[in-house]
């Protein structure tokens, strides 16, 4: 996406020079033409009449270069929060003052983030503590990421190297020393780091462990008779959920993680308000863990989260 970014930009910067050079030429001009004491000619006030051709002039041609921005904007941010199929998925957890990233299958890593080269990589990112914002400029993606809520960004590395990864916004004293790297290596030394770095339990493993630690399978998996004290967790992520004011709502990452910190939010259709709060009890790490362990119990296709 960098280049299209970067044509943008030129664009941008070329009518923005364009213009910002006509009119100062033209203040200069008209104020040495019109200077006290000179003899060009002036009309008295009230007959100096503009004309309809350089008022339509002035009105359609800079609308007809703003919407040239407009469309062409909008297209290239479209295109960078559409996700792709397919992209390897990373867990980012922000917080003061440190990025903490988690691979796919369990390796995590602090301030350094290691890619394959060629291979689209989604970034489902959330805040620990504050708003943060992860920023790599040599890609040209910078997006919030927030406390209490998913956000997604995805970016395909087309050089290898290591590539400056920043915090783009104001997260509090050390917010200056917020910064790591993104390594992007060609894909056999990338399987060659997989192969030399400690291997933690992948995220499922780790949801599973702590959906037991938490005793959720005493409600969830446990069932009176025909009666399950809770809704069933088997193919409910990406699926639509009937909650008990009439609504319904798509049962997505959003959903779980609202659903294990603040259960009474939205109840679901038949069932009583009886799960107890997790909030304050879980870090983001392992409510990541517990997220994807819910949606391997899923059948449905991965969702996605909302940018």
């Amino acid at each position: 996406m960098a280049a299209e970014v970067d044509h943008l930009l030129f664009y941008l910067l070329l009518v923005s020079s364009v213009m910002t050079l006509g009119i100062a030429s033209a203040i200069v001009f008209l104020a040495f033409k019109y200077r006290r004491g000179s003899k060009a000619e002036r009309h008295s006030a009230g007959h100096g009449h503009g004309t309809m051709l350089l008022e339509v002039t002035w009105i359609v041609i800079p609308l007809f270069l703003s919407m040239i921005m407009f469309g062409w904007g909008a297209a290239v941010f479209f295109r960078l929060f559409d996700m792709p199929d397919g992209a390897m998925e990373v867990h980012v957890v922000g917080k003061q003052w440190m990025w903490k990233f988690q691979h796919p299958d369990g390796r995590r890593e602090i301030n350094e983030l290691h890619v394959p080269l060629g291979q689209p990589v989604r970034l489902n990112m959330i805040s620990q503590d504050v708003i943060h914002a992860v920023y790599v400029p040599a890609f040209r993606v910078k997006h919030d990421v927030l406390p209490g809520r998913y956000t997604s960004l995805w970016f395909t590395a087309t050089q290898a190297g290591e590539y400056h990864l920043f915090c783009a916004e104001y997260c509090g004293t050390q917010h200056s020393l917020m910064k790591g790297k993104v390594v992007v290596l060609e894909p056999a030394e990338y399987q060659a780091w997989l192969a030399g770095t400690k291997l933690n339990q992948t995220p499922v493993q780790a949801g599973a462990a702590l959906f037991d630690e938490l005793r959720c399978a005493t409600c969830h998996r446990a069932a009176e008779p025909n009666r399950p004290r809770c809704p069933s967790l088997e193919d409910v992520f990406g699926s639509q959920v009937d909650l008990a004011d009439g609504t319904r709502v798509l049962a997505d990452e959003a959903y779980l993680r609202e659903s294990i910190l603040r259960p009474a939010a939205k109840i679901v259709k038949g069932y009583q308000a009886a799960m107890p709060s997790f909030e304050g009890q879980i870090g983001e790490e392992g409510m990541n863990d517990l997220v994807a362990y819910l949606k391997s119990l899923s059948a449905q296709p991965p969702g996605s989260s909302q940018p």
